[in-house]
Parts: C-alpha cells; structure tokens; sequence
C-alpha cells in the first residue's frame, strides 16, 4: 500500500496537481463566476439642471412641453436611444448631454445588464447591429473608452474627454474588455 500512495503523490504527481491548481486559479480570475450573482447598483444624480427632451419624462416623472424654452442654460440632451442586448440581456437608456460648461457626459438610465469582469462603457462609431452579429464590432474601427462601468445596474453618467469629436461617433457599448464583446449598445439618434 506505501508504493501505491508514493505514485500518486511524487514528483508527477505533485507537479500535475500544482499545474491543476494553478490552472484552476487563472481560470477562477480570469472568467470570474461570482460575478454572475453579485449585482452593482450606482445612482448618480442627472447633472443639475439637466432638460429633459421635449415629450419625454423627466426623473421626476413630470414631461416637457412640447417647444418649451429652458428656464436658465443649463445641460442639453444631445442624442439618445434604447439599450438593446446582445451577449447578455441589458436594457435601459444612453443619453450624450452637453453640461452648461461645454464640456459633455454619456448617462446610462435605469440600466439593468449581467456583471462581467473588465466591462467598460464605449463611445464608437460602429452602427448597433441585433443578434451575434454586433457582438464584437464596438472595437473595430473608431472607439473612446469613457471608464469602467461603474454598477450593472442604475443611472450612471460617464464623462467625455474634451478633445473628442463627436460628430464622428454614433454608438455606445456596455464593452467586456477581457473577452471583446458587447453586453449591450445603444444607437445615438440626435435629438
């Protein structure tokens, strides 16, 4: 019985099962599980004094308008769309804001998507495709990364470097960097 036991732990055996070990833990950090059942909720408030897009809802729940003049200057809704999914269900609303300073934010609202390891928000210039086919085209051609997303769930605003222009992207991407693919995207349709 000592020989049998001295086979299955010496020097193979230890080496395969520190490799098993080793490669059981890449893969542990790597596709991180557990992030499958831990949700991140972010509220973050619109940006003071934000209009609301005429006929739409507000926050509040109250709608503008139709024509209305904004009060005081102040934010403005630039363009927009829905969420649709596509490597996992996501949904909710991407609105770019121009801030009464100039500078401008992308708002994901009531966004509801899955957790996933490195999941970045994406402004592109790549047309929203369903199905497979938009999975994977957010990074192909022109592409900003605005940050880490920041809860997969709630309304987040993510701010646009100064120097972009906009007029040359027409997209936004709930991005899975660490396996490039899109969890969500959204069609900016100006306003």
């Amino acid at each position: 019985m000592g020989r049998v036991r001295r086979k299955l732990f010496g020097p193979w055996g230890i080496g395969v099962l520190v490799l098993t070990v080793a490669v059981g833990g890449f893969g542990l950090y790597w596709f991180q599980p557990w992030k499958l059942w831990q949700d991140r909720t972010v509220e973050e408030a619109l940006p003071a004094g934000a209009q609301t897009p005429a006929g739409a809802t507000s926050s509040t729940g109250a709608s503008s308008p139709e024509g209305a003049a904004p009060s005081a200057p102040g934010p403005k809704t630039l363009a927009g769309g829905e969420l649709i999914s596509h490597e996992h269900a996501t949904s909710g609303t991407v609105r770019l804001v121009r801030l009464a300073d100039g500078s401008h934010v992308v708002r994901l609202e009531k966004l509801e998507t899955s957790n996933g390891p490195d999941l970045r928000v994406l402004l592109t210039d790549a047309p929203v495709k369903e199905g497979t086919a938009g999975w994977r085209v957010f990074d192909d051609g022109a592409h900003i990364s605005l940050g880490k997303l920041k809860g997969n769930k709630g309304s987040q605003n993510y701010v646009v470097p100064q120097d972009v222009d906009l007029s040359r992207y027409s997209s936004v991407s709930i991005w899975c960097d660490r396996f490039d693919v899109s969890f969500g995207a959204a069609e900016l349709a100006r306003v």
